[in-house]
């Protein structure tokens, strides 16, 4: 029996239909299985700095929900791409995931000429939670507010230093962005963590830095730094005696802030990806989740892979033009 041309597409697209129907059923019931094991969370910096906090609060949720574990593994060294490395290189079934700091996709690819990863390396998850930068002193500094710190550094080019988590880590770019806003030379100082750099200015060997809030403010309320400012449009409801860099006088500063987001290895499962985004918003919305994240001044964000996508290629043109007017390199 000869099938006519009509009965043969008919077939074909059934075909078509209930082979796209079954990979969807797989998906599904791949994501309702997973996870069956610990699941890895990549930390690229130290403990104790911000972006391990924050995993750390994430992370806990996560694994009640998950009813598994979720091992907070810190993979420090390269401003973050010795961490990137370990991620991208990861299988990519679901169980390696990293809590990487914004600039990684938005600075990095900038700076580093062979730079060992790269954003087709991942999968975007989700951001997490953002957050703004904080410029501290050591309380031995004779600045008492913004435009003296800016007074002193212009009276001594190049005496001042500012340590960071590392080459290209979003402290040390804030950093940078405070020096090309104000005019000021100050010599960057990498660390392997943004913790490892609050002991050194806490013991005078920096000057200063613009560092998470989450990680700097525990210190200012310490009595250990001064705090002369924050970054972004508002004041900090955890410091609100200090004003915006705006308010002390600098402009330029106001789109500069932290910013914390999950991504997996590139080709993990869609289903897996949806899952990990949708469980990571859930968590967000849990109000003690918001009130840990409050209390490290930092507010949940949890948009789509997509957003967070779109979100990174608008940044990097940003930190394009700072890289490029600060002449910074790193290999």
């Amino acid at each position: 029996m000869t099938l006519s041309p009509k009965s043969t597409s008919r077939r074909r697209c059934l075909a078509l239909c209930l082979g796209t129907a079954a990979v969807l059923a797989a998906g599904s019931a791949q994501a309702d299985a997973w996870p069956t094991r610990p699941v890895t969370m990549i930390v690229p910096f130290a403990a104790g700095g911000s972006t391990d906090v924050l995993g750390r609060v994430i992370g806990q949720k996560l694994s009640e929900m998950w009813k598994q574990t979720v091992v907070v593994e810190n993979r420090l060294g390269a401003g973050g791409a010795v961490g990137a490395q370990v991620t991208a290189k990861a299988a990519a079934d679901g169980y390696t995931m990293m809590l990487a700091s914004g600039s990684m996709f938005t600075v990095n690819p900038f700076i580093y000429q062979r730079l060992p990863y790269s954003a087709k390396d991942f999968t975007f998850i989700t951001n997490v939670a953002s957050g703004p930068m904080l410029v501290v002193v050591n309380p031995g500094v004779p600045a008492k507010n913004l435009k003296e710190l800016i007074s002193l550094a212009k009276s001594q080019p190049g005496k001042l230093n500012f340590g960071s988590a590392g080459t290209g880590s979003q402290v040390h770019m804030a950093g940078e962005a405070f020096a090309d806003a104000a005019g000021i030379d100050i010599a960057h100082v990498p660390y392997k963590g943004e913790s490892l750099a609050y002991n050194d200015l806490m013991a005078g060997q920096l000057q200063l830095m613009v560092g998470n809030i989450a990680a700097a403010s525990q210190f200012v309320k310490g009595g250990k730094l001064r705090a002369l400012a924050v970054t972004g449009t508002e004041r900090s409801p955890m410091l609100p005696d200090v004003p915006t860099v705006a308010e002390a006088g600098l402009t330029g500063m106001e789109s500069v802030t932290g910013w914390f987001g999950f991504v997996m290895p590139a080709g993990t499962p869609p289903a897996i990806v949806s899952k990990v985004q949708q469980d990571t918003v859930k968590v967000l919305a849990d109000p003690d989740t918001q009130a840990r994240l409050l209390a490290q001044g930092m507010k949940p964000v949890g948009n789509t892979p997509q957003q967070l996508g779109a979100a990174i290629a608008t940044e990097s043109q940003r930190w394009e033009k700072i890289v490029r007017n600060r002449n910074l390199t790193a290999n």
